[in-house]
């Protein structure tokens, strides 16, 4: 159980990151046309997973718009926005704001990607949430990187997690 913050204010998640080293445990997640997307979906490209509660909130856009302008200069690198929030909110996003090189995947339907890698918070406002992290994985879905955001309303870093691609 990973403790971080809300405001300063103690809350926890359900576990702990993948550890560096190991596999992505397969995930399936729902895509905006409402079609499951799997790890094998993204297989042979080194992944960024930019993870968070909601994608109408300021942090949570501003790290989407960011990996959006990083992500058009990676190599063999697909960036996956993952929250809970439903695909057509997160295309609605997307299409105001322009953002083209990052693609936006909902755990909305059972949260099962949120459990599987300890990010869902289980107390406080956000509870049922994923919280603010970073996993990054090479091509072969090997965990590379990871970061637990020790307070919800920080952003990444995300130049420590593009170090390792």
């Amino acid at each position: 159980m990973a403790a971080i913050t809300l405001g300063g204010n103690p809350i926890h998640t359900v576990g702990v990151l993948p550890e560096v080293g190991t596999r992505l445990a397969d995930f399936e997640l729902i895509q905006a046309d409402l079609s499951v997307a799997t790890l094998h979906s993204f297989e042979g490209k080194k992944l960024v997973f930019n993870i968070f509660p909601s994608i109408d909130t300021g942090t949570c856009a501003a790290s989407v718009r960011k990996f959006n302008e990083k992500a058009a200069n990676l190599d063999n690198t697909v960036v996956l926005c993952v929250s809970r929030d439903l695909p057509f909110a997160q295309k609605r996003f997307c299409g105001a704001e322009g953002i083209e090189n990052v693609v936006n995947l909902s755990d909305f339907n059972n949260g099962s990607f949120g459990k599987k890698n300890g990010l869902e918070i289980v107390d406080g406002p956000l509870a049922g949430l994923h919280s603010r992290a970073l996993i990054v994985t090479d091509a072969d879905g090997t965990v590379l990187y990871t970061e637990q955001v020790g307070e919800i309303a920080d952003e990444p870093n995300y130049e420590a997690a593009l170090a390792v691609l």
